[in-house]
This record gives structure tokens, C-alpha cells and sequence, in this order.
């Protein structure tokens, strides 16, 4: 009998994704429903020398689409053509022209691997505003179709951050058929806004941003349990929204999470994942919610005051600094990738 590992006993539990968008993970460590991503994953990939040639020509492509998408940068259109381009084959095999087949280079070998949705996160400059958000969502949704005419649009997840702009956002987006993922979430205010407006998916940040970028640092309020108690809440409604935890640290983290609707992990984890015999970690769904679950009944969408003063007093103040903390990492590296097509020729 094969010796089942850490990743064969998480699959058996809860659906997993991968946070990556090296096509090398997919091949070794696959199959995977859905591929998550944002501006630091995508910074990392492209500006890796090989992506050089995918850099360029993502440039050459927004400077054509330019009179169609005047109220933006060219920098900026070139970074959505990137990221939009660079996870399109993950999910589909198609007949590429010279040009493209020089893009889906990041990709190749994933179409077998990804068998569900591709998130794609808008700029977090608009993170306050929601028409902004509207605008460059549908911008995504169409620059896959510049890309493959007739792409299912069902089969995108717009990744938005947890604002009250951005929940608005994804209310009209969901009402359009185009899905929706809230992300850098905190609190249980923000995930029962969330299964108000209909997203298809909230992403739980379990440690805070910055551990990633800070070395050394431990984020000392891990949301472990809000997850369990989310999705605890999320089924005594009958809510369609599913609990997608993110921003992990460690394999017990993740091991602790066996049960939770999807998870996504970033690379690292997933090998180690891979390595592990036998996980000895116990479950945080197998026992009851630790953190209050709210009654049915309870709502947000039609109070914007008292949405705002509950999210802000939530764990002392800790969840909104969070979450201003992780909108301002991802605009630094939204400037990165900008500054990445600027220098590009």
C-alpha cells in the first residue's frame, strides 16, 4: 500500500489549489483545482530573466491596445495582459500564434493540471473605490478574451481586496456572472459582508502580510479559528460562498485546516507538503468552533456605518491595520510590475 503523505491526506479533506504561477509546481506536485495569484506572486515570476520575452511582448500588446483602454497606462495594461496571458493555459490547450506561444511559455504543462477557476487580483490602488474595481475586473475578463475568443468567463475568479468599496464591487460583479474572490480578509464582519454580496469565495488571511516579506517576523493573532468558525457560520445559512484560507506559514497551519472548502498553498509548503509521511497534526474542524459564530440573521449590506465601526474595532484595531498593511505590499508591488514593463524595450 502506497505511504500516503501530508498532500494525499489534505486532498482526501479539502480542495487544494496552488498559490504559484510556475508551471514546474503543477507538473510535480498536481493536480490542483485552482491556481491563486496577486501582484507579489506575479513580480516574482516575471521579473525572473527568463520572462524577459514575455515582459516585452505583453508591452508590445498593450501599446496596440492602447485606444481602447486610454484611461490607464500602458504599464499598467501590460501588466494585466501578463498575468492574464501568463495564466490562461493553465486551464485550456489552444491553437497559439508565434506571439502567444512565446507568452504561455510560464504555463506549459499545466492545461491537465488545473482543472477549475484561475484568480487574477485587481489593482490595489482600487481597493477604495469601487467603480475603479468594477472597471478593472471586466477589464481582466475581457483581455482573456482578447487572448481566447470565447473564453468562459466562469472560469476567471477576480481576486479583490476585503474594503467595503471592494465587497460593493463584488456584488455588482457576481450579478454579472463574473466570479469573485474576497481576499486579504480578517474579520467575521468582513466574511458576513462577503456571503451578503455573493462571492463566490472569501480568502481568510491566516498570518498577516508581512511575514512574508519581513524575515523573522511571527504574526501573533494567527486566524486559525475564524476559519473553522466561517465556515461554520457560512453552512448554518446556506451561503454559496466557500472558505479559501491563505497567507500560510508552515505545514501544521495547513494541516490544521484539513476539512476547510479549499486551501491554497504557496510552492515550499506544498513540497514539504509532498515530503511529509504521516501528519500527526490534529484538525482544527474536528472539534467545535472556538471563535463566536454569528446567528443567522445578522447583516451588514444595508448599515455602511456599522459595517465600518465593527470591522474597526475587531481584535482591538488589529484586523483593519492588517488589512491597510497588505493593500500598501501589494501597491508597492504593483508599482514593481509597472516599473517592470516601463524599463522593458
Amino acid at each position: 500500500m502506497a505511504v500516503q503523505t501530508g498532500l494525499d491526506y489534505l486532498r482526501s479533506r479539502t480542495i487544494v489549489d496552488c498559490d504559484t504561477m510556475n508551471d514546474e509546481v503543477a507538473k510535480s506536485l498536481g493536480p490542483f483545482q485552482d491556481c491563486t495569484s496577486n501582484q507579489a506572486i506575479a513580480f516574482g515570476e516575471l521579473s525572473k530573466p527568463a520572462r524577459a520575452e514575455v515582459v516585452a511582448l505583453s508591452k508590445a500588446d498593450a501599446k496596440a491596445l492602447n485606444p481602447k483602454y486610454s484611461s490607464i497606462s500602458i504599464e499598467e495594461l501590460a501588466v494585466e495582459i501578463a498575468v492574464s496571458v501568463a495564466t490562461l493555459p493553465y486551464m485550456l490547450e489552444i491553437l497559439l500564434t508565434d506571439t502567444e506561444q512565446q507568452m504561455v511559455r510560464l504555463a506549459v504543462g499545466m492545461a491537465q493540471q488545473i482543472r477549475g477557476l484561475v484568480h487574477v487580483q485587481t489593482n490595489p490602488y482600487y481597493s477604495y473605490s469601487s467603480e475603479k474595481t468594477i472597471i478593472n475586473a471586466l477589464r481582466i475578463v475581457q483581455l482573456f478574451q482578447h487572448v481566447q475568443p470565447g473564453f468562459d468567463v466562469a472560469r476567471i475568479a477576480i481576486k479583490i481586496p476585503s474594503t467595503w468599496e471592494g465587497m460593493m464591487a463584488c456584488r455588482t460583479l457576481e450579478l454579472a456572472g463574473v466570479r469573485t474572490l474576497a481576499t486579504t480578509l480578517f474579520s467575521m464582519s468582513q466574511a458576513v459582508l462577503a456571503a451578503e454580496v455573493g462571492c463566490t469565495y472569501v480568502a481568510p488571511y491566516v498570518n498577516e502580510l508581512k511575514v512574508h516579506f519581513n524575515a523573522g517576523l511571527v504574526d501573533e493573532q494567527k486566524l486559525l479559528p475564524l476559519c473553522i468558525a466561517i465556515q461554520h457560520y457560512y453552512k448554518s445559512i446556506q451561503a454559496s460562498t466557500k472558505v479559501l484560507p491563505a497567507s500560510l506559514t508552515s505545514t501544521d497551519e495547513i494541516l490544521m485546516l484539513a476539512g476547510v472548502d479549499h486551501i491554497t498553498i504557496p510552492p515550499l509548503l506544498l513540497a514539504l507538503l509532498a515530503q511529509t509521511k504521516s501528519p500527526n497534526v490534529k484538525s482544527l474542524f474536528d472539534s467545535a468552533p472556538t471563535e463566536p459564530v454569528p446567528a443567522p440573521g445578522v447583516s451588514y449590506i444595508n448599515d455602511h456605518g456599522r459595517y465600518q465601526i465593527t470591522f474597526a474595532r475587531d481584535r482591538g484595531g488589529a484586523s483593519q491595520t492588517k488589512l491597510t498593511e497588505a493593500i500598501n505590499i501589494f501597491c508597492d508591488f504593483q508599482d514593481r510590475l509597472e516599473q517592470l514593463m516601463n524599463a522593458a524595450p
